[in-house]
């Protein structure tokens, strides 16, 4: 049994869309600057989650993506089958047939922990989430060091020595 990166990545892109949705529309381009996550792999999950209707697309200038409904109101568990994911913990994906195409001996052990894996990531919610003091101080550093390289980028397309790389440099030759 595992969750796979495409549950994991689809799980930490919608977290990320409910926490910087209130502005607005959110890009898949910043979503993967922040998350460093594949423009093309969200493009590929939020596909599929558009299609589930877990989140609603607005085209244009402006455009991006925002929940189609509450933080609260979308399960973790919502967004992993989304994406055609399972948390099944056995061999057999579910279907018995485990060992010489019948049911083995553990199958009703591993699929007893396969609901209850379901039970629980059914039972906590984006909104949940959102709700966590840690949750908040990491998409807190992650904003400062998005805005911080999105300065840069700003200023190398200008011609203009990053900030960051010049304080670099200033530091190095006061030390000579």
């Amino acid at each position: 049994m595992r969750l796979t990166t495409r549950g994991r990545y689809a799980v930490t892109a919608m977290l990320d869309l409910a926490l910087h949705g209130d502005a607005g529309p959110v890009t898949l381009a910043e979503i993967s600057r922040r998350q460093d996550i594949s423009l093309s792999y969200l493009e590929q999950l939020f596909a599929k989650l558009r299609k589930q209707g877990l989140v609603c697309s607005t085209r244009g200038p402006g455009g991006g993506y925002n929940l189609c409904g509450g933080a609260a109101e979308v399960p973790v568990a919502d967004i992993i089958r989304a994406v055609d994911e399972s948390v099944d913990a056995t061999s057999c994906n579910g279907r018995k047939n485990c060992q010489n195409h019948q049911r083995c001996l553990t199958h009703d052990l591993w699929a007893d922990l396969s609901r209850q894996i379901d039970a629980f990531l059914s039972g906590i919610s984006l909104g949940d989430l959102l709700e966590r003091r840690q949750v908040r101080e990491v998409s807190q550093r992650q904003d400062e060091v998005f805005v911080k390289l999105s300065a840069e980028t700003r200023e190398a397309a200008a011609g203009q020595e990053p900030v960051a790389a010049a304080a670099l440099r200033g530091s190095a030759s006061s030390r000579s």
